[in-house]
């Protein structure tokens, strides 16, 4: 960028952030009475455009689907339409995790392992296998060649046509808070010099100046990691953000005390108009029932799903 006097540059930097943020705030402000998250896709159909059909024919305000609809095979520019027709309203979402590599996806190269073993090939940003989670693995996300990685996606995304990015694992620092003797909240992370949440946040903010580069009022959603919300400029750059399991672990309730944090959490999100929306996964119905009356209660849009989320599930306000 070429070189302005000070107080030109100044008025000009801060008065674009002001109009990107003013937009985005202004598209925030309205809940969608209900939304679908459905990662795979391919469940609901064979090729792109049946599963995009039945996407449009399911009267969700918003949808977030995988950036790509299977391995093979990415989205195109009309499926997104397709899924527009009955609601040219419609927001659709880009999931992208960006705290953790997976296996199956583009940019993955096999020779960054050899019978699950590290090779000369492995990027120094790639960590070891989430054991709860097989294909996934923990990322140094503060990495620039990781970030790389992820911005690149996102911008494709982008310029597919999604209205904006639906963002996993950003509760990835409680990963580096717990270095399995203890947990320490706020851990400095000794390759930045700052805490592991900061990292994260500065990375959901490089994440959101991406996505709002093609669209300047592209929502941006992160996924879990409430605990971020206490900083400003995170509240700030995010357009909502999502929650599992707050009222239930599967078919059984929560503990009182972690319902109570996150919730604790979620009031300045709340406070400000932007929606939070709930994925809970219980599948008995006396459960289903309590979910559904506590999230209303709560100002909560809450999706009923399973956890494979390869179906449309069932969604409330």
């Amino acid at each position: 960028m070429t070189l302005r006097p000070l107080v030109f540059c100044l008025n000009l930097c801060v008065g674009w952030d002001a109009l990107q943020l003013s937009a985005v705030e202004k598209s925030a402000t309205l809940a969608p009475a209900s939304f679908a998250y459905v990662l795979q896709a391919d469940a609901l159909g064979a090729t792109p455009a049946i599963a995009a059909e039945k996407l449009n024919q399911s009267h969700r305000d918003w949808i977030v689907v995988d950036a790509n609809f299977s391995e093979d095979v990415a989205w195109e520019a009309s499926d997104l339409k397709l899924m527009r027709t009955n609601n040219p309203q419609r927001k659709i979402l880009a999931y992208i995790s960006i705290g953790e590599a997976e296996n199956y996806r583009p940019y993955w190269r096999k020779v960054w392992l050899k019978n699950g073993k590290a090779t000369a090939q492995t990027p120094s940003w790639l960590l070891h296998e989430n054991p709860e989670w097989k294909g996934n693995f923990v990322v140094k996300y503060w990495h620039p060649e990781w970030q790389k990685v992820i911005l690149d996606a996102v911008q494709e995304a982008m310029a597919t046509g999604f209205d904006g990015v639906y963002l996993d694992i950003v509760d990835g620092f409680e990963t580096f808070e717990n270095d399995g003797k203890d947990f320490e909240e706020n851990r400095i992370n000794p390759e930045t010099k700052q805490s592991y949440r900061r990292d994260m946040i500065e990375w959901v903010k490089k994440v959101s100046a991406q996505a709002r580069a093609t669209k300047p009022d592209a929502l941006v959603i992160p996924q879990n990691g409430s605990a971020l919300l206490e900083s400003d400029d995170f509240l700030s750059h995010i357009s909502g953000i999502g929650i599992e399991d707050l009222y239930t672990v599967g078919d059984k309730k929560q503990p009182g005390r972690d319902t109570r944090e996150v919730l604790g959490n979620l009031q300045r999100i709340l406070e400000t108009k932007k929606p939070v929306l709930l994925i809970e996964y219980p599948q008995k119905t006396e459960l289903q029932a309590y979910v559904k009356k506590r999230a209303h209660d709560d100002g909560l849009t809450l999706l009923l799903t399973n956890r494979e989320l390869k179906t449309l599930g069932t969604s409330y306000r």
